[in-house]
């Protein structure tokens, strides 16, 4: 992205402008002003980065950056965007990839739903439907307008999703009861320290399965806490170093 929005020219010389002052203080006046808004909603924030992506355009094109006294655009955005310049890339490649009469009604669309716009623009290139997509971007939802795009550009649906991680157990007792099970079960006599909670121990640990069973359709095969002693320390003797280790033959 950033070889392409740098080498974009149209075979002619490159020529320095003239450098229009009062435009340049405007605009990067601007700039300034939307980078540090802070504290403004989601919608709001689509909106001006749409208007800053614009603003980063005619910087370039302009070379108002000399009026900061540097020597090129790329040090102006190492000043302005000092974590990362992609951002400022993907903000201009929204004016650059889509066509000049999208250009208007892209702040009504903002600048999240722009830069899917811009991925579907890019890939049909002369056979791109503006008025199509402008009007999809424009009634969509967010994650559904995403999920369209996705599915013009691959073919496949691309449905939500979140991955789970699931430590099953319950249990009301405490360790002193489970220690004792575990001393009764296995005949061995485990020794212990007593201590007192490390440095951000819970005071109290509460589990449910309730939620695994429901998703994952999940029933335990034991229940009792006898029966589940007795089946770890059965494995426990058959493998002595753990998984990697070779079964013990009985």
């Amino acid at each position: 992205m950033i070889g392409l929005t740098n080498l974009r020219n149209s075979g002619a010389p490159l020529m320095t402008p003239k450098l229009n002052r009062r435009r340049a203080l405007l605009v990067l006046g601007r700039i300034d002003e939307i980078l540090s808004w802070e504290r403004i909603t989601e919608q709001e924030r689509d909106t001006r980065f749409v208007e800053l992506g614009r603003y980063l355009c005619e910087v370039r094109a302009g070379q108002y950056w000399r009026v900061d006294n540097l020597k090129s655009f790329d040090e102006f955005l190492e000043k302005k965007f000092p974590e990362s310049r992609r951002k400022a890339y993907y903000l201009m490649a929204i004016h650059e990839q889509l066509p000049r009469q999208t250009h208007r009604d892209l702040k009504q669309v903002g600048w999240t739903k722009a830069a899917e716009l811009a991925k579907v623009a890019h890939r049909d290139g002369q056979t791109f439907d503006c008025a199509t997509w402008l009007h999809k971007a424009r009634e969509l939802p967010k994650e559904e307008f995403k999920r369209e795009v996705e599915r013009h550009l691959t073919g496949q649906d691309a449905e939500p999703w979140e991955m789970l991680y699931f430590k099953v157990y319950k249990s009301d007792r405490c360790p002193h009861s489970l220690l004792s099970t575990a001393r009764r079960v296995t005949g061995v006599p485990i020794r212990t320290r007593i201590e007192g909670p490390r440095p951000g121990d819970p005071a109290r640990l509460v589990a449910d399965p309730s939620r695994a069973k429901a998703l994952l359709k999940w029933q335990p095969t034991m229940s009792e806490l006898d029966a589940i002693v007795e089946s770890a320390w059965a494995w426990k003797k058959r493998q002595p170093n753990g998984y990697g280790s070779r079964a013990v033959a009985k």
